[in-house]
This record gives C-alpha cells, sequence and structure tokens, in this order.
C-alpha cells in the first residue's frame, strides 16, 4: 500500500520529530507521569513565580457573577478554582483537559475546597472541543497550548465556542527579547530543571520534553498573528518576568 498523505505530516515534539498522529499520545504520557507531583514541581521551577504570572492572568480575564468561563488545559485547576468563585451560583466554569489524570487532580482539588454546582469537568482536546458555537464567555489557556499538536486548529476551534464580545486569554512561555535573560534563562531551563524532574519527580526526560517545548513554541509576535489569523481581533501581549513567559489577549467581536 503506497504511503498516505499522513504518513508525511509530522510535528515536534520537545527537540523531536515525530508523526503528528502520535504527538497527543506522547504528550499524554508526559503529564500521566507529572501529574502526581505537578504543584510541587511548578513551585520548585519557576521559584513560586507561576503564582503571579496566574493572578495576572485572573486580573486580566476580569471575571463577573453570572458569566459562563472554559478553562482549557485545567490541568490541577489554579484558574478555575478562583474562577469559581467569582461567577458564583449563577455562574459556570468548565474544567477541560486531554489528560485524565490531570483533570481528576484538578477536580479533587475543586471539590476538596467546597467548590461544586457550578463547576464540570470534561476531557476534551482544544482542537475539537465539544461545545456549541458562541457559548462561552471568556476562554483561559494557560501553560497548555504550547503541547497542542496543531495549534492553529485549537485557536479557531476557542474562537467558535466564544461568544462575540467574549475574550480568550493565553497564558504560555515565551521567548525573551533580552538576549541576556534568554541566555541565562536557556543555562537555567537545560541545566537544572531535568534535574530537579529528576530529584523530586524521579522523571528527568518528562521535563527534558518540557524545556525542549518552551522552545519550539512560538514567539510573542508569531502567537499574535496565529490569533490573528484564527480571527481574534485586538490582540495584545504582555510580556512577564522579562518575556520568559507572555500573556496574550484576544476578542471576538
Amino acid at each position: 500500500m503506497p504511503p498516505q498523505p499522513s504518513d508525511f505530516k509530522h510535528t515536534d515534539f520537545g527537540y523531536r520529530s515525530v508523526p503528528m498522529e502520535a504527538k497527543s499520545t506522547l504528550v499524554a504520557h508526559v503529564f500521566h507521569s507529572v501529574a502526581p507531583n505537578y504543584d510541587l514541581m511548578n513551585d520548585v521551577m519557576s521559584f513560586g513565580l507561576h503564582r503571579l504570572w496566574k493572578r495576572f492572568t485572573i486580573r486580566h480575564a476580569d471575571i463577573k457573577k453570572g458569566q459562563t468561563v472554559l478553562d482549557v488545559a485545567s490541568g490541577t485547576g489554579d484558574l478555575a478554582r478562583v474562577f469559581a468563585k467569582q461567577v458564583g451560583p449563577t455562574g459556570h466554569v468548565m474544567m477541560t483537559d486531554i489528560n485524565e489524570a490531570m483533570l481528576n487532580i484538578g477536580r479533587d482539588r475543586l471539590t476538596n475546597s467546597g467548590l461544586a454546582g457550578n463547576v464540570s469537568y470534561l476531557q476534551a482536546d482544544a482542537e475539537c472541543l465539544p461545545f456549541e458555537d458562541n457559548y462561552f464567555d471568556c476562554i483561559t489557556i494557560a501553560f497548555g497550548l504550547r503541547n497542542v499538536t496543531q495549534k492553529e486548529n485549537a485557536l479557531r476551534s476557542l474562537y467558535r465556542v466564544l461568544k462575540p464580545g467574549g475574550k480568550l486569554i493565553v497564558l504560555e512561555f515565551s521567548h525573551s527579547p533580552v538576549p541576556l535573560i534568554r541566555k541565562l534563562y536557556d543555562l537555567y531551563s537545560f541545566n537544572m530543571i531535568p534535574k530537579m524532574g529528576a530529584v523530586f519527580a524521579k522523571d528527568k526526560d518528562s521535563y527534558q520534553y518540557l524545556v525542549e517545548s518552551i522552545r519550539m513554541h512560538p514567539d510573542q509576535e508569531t502567537l499574535k498573528s496565529m490569533m490573528q489569523d484564527a480571527e481574534f481581533e485586538d490582540v495584545t501581549y504582555f510580556n512577564l518576568t522579562g518575556g520568559i513567559v507572555a500573556l496574550h489577549k484576544g476578542y471576538k467581536y
């Protein structure tokens, strides 16, 4: 049988080139492995800065009572936990993650925090979200977009389910425009983060992938253009910690 067109389609998995249909399975393996130590490693790797980055994201999301919010790649639910309190009993938060282990941890954390009734959980792929058009007032995705196989498809899917007047917030590692910061961060992340993964999570390889995935993610201007190509308007971004992390915001009108 001759090779099919899909046989020639490859994408990045860290620095490796893999068949496009294989990436989601490989990413799932990584997050099944890191899930039990995910929160600890976030604190260790970022020296707690991830909490400040997420607070900045929450301020820009500006969630109101009664709104319907989608948190994609929700992980252990740091954002969703705050949003559930902000929307109140008349609003709703939908947590989704492609990884069952991560979603289960997030569900347990919110339930143990006494948050129930206005939060739902669904294992779903950002590239083909199973929601009706024009449904959510706000969508957030924090540190998840770089793991998506076809980011353009995910952005179009996010746009489709967002209400007119709604906004998308993307928080993600990015590329510092300052050469010295970029060099120092490369030295830190490639030399220290996999070692931290080996010590604290007994998993060096997964954290090696996570470091490489950051380098393969589009830079700030490229992601801005991708959001505009997906029809988001008034797209802006904010560099955090010297551009190591960036928050992108776009609207649907």
